[in-house]
């Protein structure tokens, strides 16, 4: 693990520590009431249908991952290098009885054997961390069967540009779309340093790792928004703010 890994790795520690202060919350959600985004169902069904085994690449507080048994996934094994976090999650995977389990390890890197999952699901926050696009989607390629997917669904690239002026949308003077990194300054990984991948390095990324595209798709609704209610209008329905990808080996 590199120094910049290491740093972020302590940074979302100490952030993580809200999935562990929320931990009733987050278990209430867990029992039902948290689902993944409709679009991400709609995109996901076939392979849903099919009950697969999936692997989560930087899995986070894990509610999306008793989403996806809900939704039909069999199994879930959600990797993330907080132990904080992968702690929190296999908590309350076994307090609502879900069939999920948790590794706190590197992504890419993952401690998976080759060739043996139908989904790899990931994002909501997580290829920001990604220091080597390649790597992570050769490593995405590698765990997966013949006829596995690879699903997305992420912060568009563009919105490090993004102010959350509420007036009117603006672009951060000191952010640039080609930029190879940026540091967050807002919660949860405030310190942290992000990395940036643009669309197009992304999708080559995916193909180079021997995936094909089957779906790339960008909404101006993000997938996060402050739980203070506030509002920008760079989310008023002007500019990309997420996006999805769906590939298959």
């Amino acid at each position: 693990m590199d120094e910049s890994v290491r740093t972020n790795q302590a940074v979302w520690d100490q952030a993580a520590t809200k999935y562990v202060d929320e931990y009733d919350e987050l278990l209430e959600q867990a029992r039902g009431e948290w689902e993944l985004f409709p679009r991400e169902l709609e995109l996901l069904g076939p392979v849903l249908s099919a009950a697969p085994t999936v692997v989560h690449f930087q899995s986070g507080h894990g509610l999306d991952d008793t989403a996806l048994v809900r939704a039909g996934a069999r199994t879930v094994l959600g990797i993330d290098y907080s132990v904080v976090t992968a702690a929190a999650a296999q908590r309350r995977a076994v307090e609502v009885g879900a069939p999920c389990r948790y590794v706190a390890a590197e992504v890419p890197a993952v401690p998976v054997r080759d060739a043996c999952v139908d989904l790899v699901y990931t994002g909501k926050g997580a290829v920001i961390w990604m220091r080597d696009i390649d790597a992570w989607a050769r490593d995405a390629a590698r765990v997966l069967r013949p006829g596995g997917s690879l699903f997305v669904y992420e912060a568009h690239p563009a919105v490090p540009l993004w102010t959350w002026d509420e007036d009117e949308p603006r672009i951060r003077a000191d952010r640039s779309y080609f930029a190879e990194s940026h540091v967050n300054d807002s919660f949860p990984g405030n310190g942290a340093r992000e990395w940036q991948w643009t669309l197009g390095q992304l999708v080559t990324a995916v193909t180079r790792a021997g995936l094909r595209l089957d779906v790339l798709e960008e909404y101006a609704e993000p997938f996060w928004r402050p739980d203070d209610g506030s509002e920008a209008a760079a989310w008023s329905g002007r500019l990309p703010n997420a996006y999805a990808l769906l590939a298959h080996k």
